[in-house]
């Protein structure tokens, strides 16, 4: 520092050359700002966060999307649904992995990795200190994987798939699979290389197996097996076992079609289980017993492993089978930044705040990074006006937003998931203001909409905007299933049926599990009055094991009854208090934003603010007129009556259900949202074409 010293005060009396030469010296001289360990790395299908280096990073992604590649092959799919985004946090020491991963009994769990389910996104977080880590999570990999691309069928066959797939090993060239999941080494090694025998090991599927008593067939298919957000006990039990080979066998001797024939005679036409596998299998339930049995102890590379796995010097378990790779370093295109370390840090609290006992501690680290200025920040001015609680300013001040915009979301996310929608607001306009481009932010925005409206019994307010946030949701990532479930909710409440429908039939597709996408469409088709499509759905989820979907189903279908019967529901309507509309405060926000950009519009163009009402309005576009474009005017029938609706500029208005305008439309069905007078019937504010 004290060269640093001497060389600025030098620089005052020599000659300007020699002054910017002294500057550059200074420059050289000068410490660098440290950059960030953390590096976000993007493959094909996820993101990888990590402070383990580009190479490191890199072979995580290219693992998880070879895991996928091999998924998709044993299930013969060429095309796998990812209906939410999975980001994979791989930790490069013991320290801060064991300081995240969830506790059991007050200890951090003892495995590598662990998967994290959530309802905005998935989190999978490593400790790359350990070799293959992410073989700790391939179960819960498969599972979510077989949970977006497989309709629900009997437990067996999840376990089972999960299990056999949990044995995967992975290199550049080729994978390996088909070993016993749950075997353990015998001895354990320590960082010394020294190896001590492990006391009282549970017993591993192939000893279980091994046993003289087997479960029946029809007691193993018919086993009642349900996890709960991907919670599950222990898998050293017999159904476990039996799962896991059954699927062994079936995968191995390619009867995986036939299975889909049994599913589809079991789960839909609900033909008992020896009648189904005769029709699929063309063999009796003892026949297909005996032969996964056989099947079993032909496989004597389960009985070597066995063995070996008793041996001091033996740590890994040889596998079954061995196939080519299917994804190589060379096959999927992977690509990395340097992010600053609070986003990261703000990342690694995100996953904190979702496990139950690390909340607290992740709810602290938030709000300091969302409190702590950011070191090279340049605040944007704000969305919309600071609330008069959290500033001594007047409403409708723009301020600057301070902090971490990861973390600011990440608060809103949790405020919403606990109701918590004030705060929850606020966030989003400190994380807007910050990135006002960051999609996360319309995503969370359009769930805290939805969520409000539904804890207060009233209408979604705001719907076009709600609309436009979702569609560039979907933009940023097509396959969010939760964006096409909000937009087809939205679009029920707007009037446009036909359209919720095509929405709500793309999150199912892409989340055939879900069992609220299911009631959702099962109330737009009461919207409809399709009453026997509703009935047939709501009479399946009735008898869900989710206690809340089986009670909504059971009340829908009451009012299924009453709305077909006297056409709408006189004994609810009559005992069911009127609530009036809530507002959000984030609708507050949005709406004196709105006032204040329309005030200043008015100031600068001399106009009066727009206060007229709009309305909602069904029917027939049955002519363009764009002759003095950008404006246009669309004539619209319905009811008997013919209204001339006109847009300033037709490139600017919100449209739905179509990409651009068009001024050849005729003969389409459309909704439109207008207001009241001007130079026509009225003026456009958003129009849907059907």
């Amino acid at each position: 520092m004290a060269c640093f010293r001497s060389i600025s005060i030098s620089c005052f009396s020599i000659s300007r050359f020699g002054a910017l030469l002294c500057a550059i010296l200074f420059l050289r001289s000068a410490p660098a700002a440290e950059q960030s360990p953390w590096l976000e790395i993007h493959s094909s299908h996820y993101t990888v966060i990590t402070d383990a280096g580009e190479k490191r990073g890199k072979e995580v992604a290219l693992r998880f999307e070879q895991m996928r590649s091999v998924f998709g092959s044993l299930l013969g799919k060429d095309r796998l649904n990812d209906p939410l985004p999975l980001t994979i946090i791989a930790f490069k020491n013991d320290k801060n992995y064991y300081q995240t991963a969830p506790l059991k009994q007050d200890q951090p769990i003892d495995v590598h990795g662990f998967f994290l389910p959530g309802e905005d996104q998935n989190f999978i977080v490593l400790n790359l200190f350990e070799v293959e880590s992410w073989r700790a999570v391939a179960h819960q990999f498969a599972h979510m994987l077989m949970s977006y691309n497989y309709p629900p069928v009997q437990g067996w066959f999840d376990e089972g798939f999960a299990e056999y797939f949990g044995s995967i090993r992975l290199d550049d060239k080729k994978y390996e699979i088909g070993a016993d999941p749950e075997l353990q080494a015998g001895y354990k090694e320590d960082l010394l290389q020294n190896q001590t025998q492990v006391q009282n090991p549970p017993k591993s599927l192939t000893e279980l197996l091994s046993g003289q008593v087997w479960l029946t067939l029809p007691d193993l298919l018919t086993m009642k097996h349900g996890i709960s957000n991907y919670v599950e006990g222990t898998h050293h039990t017999l159904f476990y076992a039996q799962s896991w080979m059954t699927v062994h066998y079936l995968i191995n001797q390619k009867k995986l079609p036939e299975t889909g024939t049994y599913f589809g005679l079991v789960e839909n036409q609900h033909v008992p289980v020896e009648e189904a596998i005769q029709q699929a299998y063309g063999v009796s339930a003892v026949q297909f017993d005996q032969a996964v049995k056989n099947y079993f102890h032909s496989l004597t590379q389960l009985f070597v492993a066995l063995d070996a796995a008793k041996q001091a010097s033996t740590l890994t378990t040889p596998q079954v089978y061995t196939f080519p790779e299917i994804v190589g370093p060379n096959d999927n295109e992977i690509s990395f930044k340097t992010i600053p370390e609070t986003d990261a840090k703000a990342m690694v609290a995100d996953v904190k705040i979702r496990i139950p006992e690390r909340r607290d501690a992740g709810l602290s680290e938030l709000k300091t990074l969302a409190t702590t200025p950011e070191p090279a920040a340049k605040p944007l001015a704000n969305w919309f006006p600071k609330k008069p609680d959290r500033s001594d300013k007047p409403e409708g001040t723009l301020v600057s937003a301070v902090g971490n915009e990861v973390a600011h979301r990440a608060l809103a996310w949790d405020d919403i998931e606990h109701g918590q929608f004030d705060a929850a607001a606020e966030e989003l306009n400190d994380a807007a203001a910050l990135n006002p481009s960051d999609m996360w932010i319309r995503l969370y925005l359009s769930v805290m909409k939805y969520r409000m409206a539904e804890s207060k019994h009233s209408e979604i307010v705001a719907l076009p905007n709600m609309m436009q946030d979702l569609r560039g949701v979907l933009e940023w990532y097509p396959q969010f299933a939760d964006a096409y479930d909000l937009l087809a909710v939205a679009r029920m409440q707007g009037g446009s049926q036909s359209s919720a429908m095509q929405a709500e039939r793309a999150a199912i597709q892409l989340s055939p599990r879900n069992e609220s996408y299911v009631l959702h469409l099962a109330e737009i088709y009461v919207e409809d009055k399709k009453w026997d499509a509703a009935r047939a759905l709501l009479e399946r989820l009735k008898a869900s094991g989710n206690p809340q979907i089986a009670a909504k189903a059971r009340e829908r279908l009451d009012r299924v009854a009453a709305e077909q019967k006297y056409g709408v529901t006189n004994a609810i309507i009559a005992s069911t208090p009127k609530l009036e509309p809530q507002k959000s405060p984030f609708d507050v926000l949005d709406e004196d934003a709105a006032k204040r950009a329309a005030a200043e519009k008015a100031t600068q163009t001399g106009t009066i603010a727009d206060t007229r009402v709009a309305k909602f309005l069904e029917g027939k576009l049955l002519d363009v007129d764009c002759s003095q474009s950008p404006a246009a005017v669309l004539t619209v029938s319905s009811g008997g009556q013919t209204l001339k609706l006109r847009t300033a500029d037709y490139k600017s208005l919100l449209l739905i259900g179509a990409d651009t305008f068009s001024c050849a439309w005729s003969n389409r069905s459309v909704a439109v949202n207008y207001k009241p007078g001007g130079v026509s019937d009225g003026d456009l504010v958003s129009l849907e074409v059907r």
